[in-house]
């Protein structure tokens, strides 16, 4: 089972519909139990029997892949919380850290280096991979809409990070790159900043592909 922590935003909504439909078992979490319980029956609307719903307690509890995406700055009070369901899972980080002002988008600058490194700090015994930072999550909102873009990810461990690169092709028409290390997540992160303010100028839902 997949357990979304913070599953109730349009990433977390998105990712879930989509692995929901490739037929993966889906559990959306929350910080209240009633609104996860609400947006995992939405999402059964379109899969029936393969999305539950809670808190986030229940999600990291149930889960053998724990997807993060909670906003950026409680994602250090979140992982603290949940530690000890956490520990020795596969955790998959979403998290791009991001600043809105005055109709700019600028990424957080992060102590640890990046939102995926400061999660693995918080769980060293884990394995945290860093995956679909610059996916639109508007996109995979719309449950026919083809997602042509590539998702580039980042771990330490190379069987993890196989694992992941399979469950983003499970998205029809995504290619799954590998980005290396860990530490290139910052690199990842900082672009869905730049792609967010792409998307004002031009009224887009861009997202990257790389070529060679």
């Amino acid at each position: 089972m997949i357990g979304f922590i913070g599953g109730t935003g349009p990433e977390g909504r998105g990712l879930a519909l989509r692995f929901a439909l490739a037929g993966e078992k889906i559990f959306i979490g929350s910080r209240e139990k009633d609104r996860g319980i609400a947006v995992a029956q939405q999402i059964s609307k379109h899969c029936p029997g393969s999305v539950e719903g809670g808190d986030n307690y229940e999600a990291s509890n149930k889960a053998d892949i724990v997807i993060i995406a909670t906003p950026y700055a409680p994602q250090k009070d979140t992982i603290n919380s949940l530690k000890s369901n956490l520990d020795d899972k596969l955790i998959i980080n979403v998290i791009a850290p991001l600043s809105f002002n005055k109709g700019n988008i600028s990424s957080i600058r992060v102590e640890d280096g990046s939102a995926a490194l400061e999660c693995q700090k918080l769980l060293p015994n884990s394995s945290v991979v860093s995956a679909f930072n610059n996916i639109s999550a508007q996109d995979l909102l719309k449950k026919d809409k083809k997602i042509d873009c590539d998702v580039i990810i980042c771990g330490d461990d190379e069987i993890s990070k196989k694992i992941v690169m399979t469950l983003a092709e499970k998205i029809s028409s995504v290619r799954a790159i590998d980005g290396g290390r860990l530490e290139n997540s910052r690199y990842v992160e900082d672009l869905t900043a730049l792609l967010l303010n792409i998307n004002k100028i031009y009224k887009w839902h861009s997202s990257i592909k790389i070529v060679s």
